[in-house]
């Protein structure tokens, strides 16, 4: 017999059907037995009875949590005992055979306890997860997700994967750096994005590529910032900023009146950096007229952004965004200390869920930013020469932007952090605590990698 899902229970009325899951809830009253049944799609009520005994004694050997089959008739349910909350709650199945894959023993935490403590949370996040607002979250993710590739296929996107063991390059933040077995000495770096691998692809000629990117920085955590986390990220051949605005728009628009049926007004309001400054005294605005108002959505563009800033405390100058945001020439040629640049965030309530900009696509342009970052030559060819060359090769004008996926979903849901976005998360310690990591690695394991560990003891 096929399996049934919850969720189609109410077209089969009368029919012998035969379901999966879990159980939910155990109600015994005598000579009755309720199995409350869960999979993905919801829940249903099943019944067993004394006088059938093999099904009544399995059912009372049973515990919460525990995964069996059912096969059995479907029933209206009496009037007045229906369950709104459910998509099969006016009907039930009379049990005729209970199959049980596995018992579970006694839980380590009650799953419906919404005041768990969160690190126990992610302990056993396997059992976190079977939990309604758990399960709802994340398929809430899955199709934010899908709307984002259905729509940028139509735009005639193509989506390509990019390496995850890359080189170390000054983007930002600290790498993730992984040790080499067959080049001792040597190590790759995970990337803090796909930045330099989406600019190749313009300069292969691809004019249009996109990526649910996995990205590592190994940086202090924040209830909005993990050690891992997912951008959308997208890159554009021969086109301008307000090519990128538009298409962020539009797709942000279809994912607000798909997901929230909210009808969200496009063009967002633009506002220059050192205008946001002066006004708000921050580049991250919040426009709402009620800030208390979770449900209150305004979206807004933070444009012209200096080029270069001061790095604090090291007196050379860094890149505001990135090296390779594209300067805006007249003021860079005038003085590239005080420059613009054509690069662009999007920002939702206060946080900046997205950032791009146009970039360069000149070597020579390139080099002079280097140098006014402070990366001579010498170190412009051994981290950067592979960019360099391929500026030189026909380079098309190119831009993009990457949002931050859990950050947008965070909102949308008004979760307190990220990580009630994210299947497998790490905690506020960079921890996971389910798989015990980072944890030691064994002598031979160091000696394959040409690793000696030297920690200096903590004083007392």
């Amino acid at each position: 017999m096929e399996r049934t899902m919850i969720k189609d229970l109410p077209s089969k009325e009368n029919s012998q059907v035969q379901i999966k899951g879990w159980v939910d809830t155990i109600r015994e009253h005598g000579k009755l037995i309720f199995l409350e049944i869960r999979d993905i799609t919801g829940t249903i009520q099943t019944i067993t009875t004394a006088k059938d005994y093999e099904n009544f004694e399995k059912a009372k050997s049973l515990s919460k949590e525990s995964c069996i089959a059912i096969v059995g008739k479907v029933n209206p349910r009496p009037a007045g005992t229906e369950n709104k909350d459910s998509p099969a709650g006016n009907v039930e199945i009379k049990i005729s055979e209970i199959e049980i894959y596995t018992k579970c023993p006694p839980l380590p935490f009650d799953i419906d306890n919404k005041e768990l403590n969160e690190d126990t949370r992610l302990k056993y996040r396997y059992l976190d997860l079977r939990r309604p607002e758990m399960q709802n979250n994340l398929i809430l993710r899955s199709k934010i997700i899908r709307i984002i590739r259905d729509t940028l296929y139509k735009e005639g996107f193509n989506e390509f994967e990019t390496p995850i063991l890359a080189k170390s390059t000054p983007e930002g933040a600290r790498d993730y750096v992984v040790p080499s077995r067959t080049q001792p000495g040597k190590f790759f770096a995970l990337p803090q994005s796909p930045q330099l691998f989406k600019q190749l692809l313009m300069v292969a000629g691809f004019e249009k590529y996109f990526q649910i990117a996995k990205c590592m920085r190994d940086e202090d955590l924040r209830s909005d910032r993990q050690p891992e986390f997912t951008q959308l990220d997208i890159e554009m051949s021969f086109i301008t900023q307000d090519d990128i605005i538009n298409l962020t728009e539009k797709i942000l628009k279809k994912i607000w009146k798909e997901i929230l049926n909210v009808d969200i007004k496009t063009p967002f309001q633009r506002i220059s950096y050192d205008e946001s400054m002066k006004k708000y005294r921050t580049d991250r605005p919040d426009l709402r007229k009620n800030k208390n108002d979770p449900k209150e959505y305004v979206f807004c563009w933070v444009t012209d952004f200096p080029a270069f800033d001061k790095s604090e405390g090291k007196g050379k100058m860094i890149a505001t965004h990135h090296p390779f945001t594209h300067p805006e020439m007249k003021s860079f040629n005038t003085n590239p200390a005080t420059a613009k640049s054509i690069a662009y965030d999007i920002v939702l309530n206060g946080t900046e869920i997205g950032g791009g900009s146009i970039r360069i696509h000149e070597a020579d342009i390139q080099e002079k930013v280097f140098e006014v970052l402070g990366i001579g030559k010498e170190e412009q060819r051994e981290k950067f020469g592979f960019l360099l060359d391929a500026l030189k090769f026909g380079a098309p004008p190119h831009g993009g932007i990457a949002w931050g996926l859990d950050r947008l979903i965070q909102i949308i849901l008004g979760a307190d952090s990220i990580r009630e976005t994210i299947a497998f998360p790490k905690n506020k310690e960079a921890r996971d605590l389910m798989l015990e990591a980072p944890n030691t690695i064994s002598d031979q394991q160091l000696k394959d990698i040409h690793i000696k560990v030297d920690i200096l003891k903590k004083k007392k």
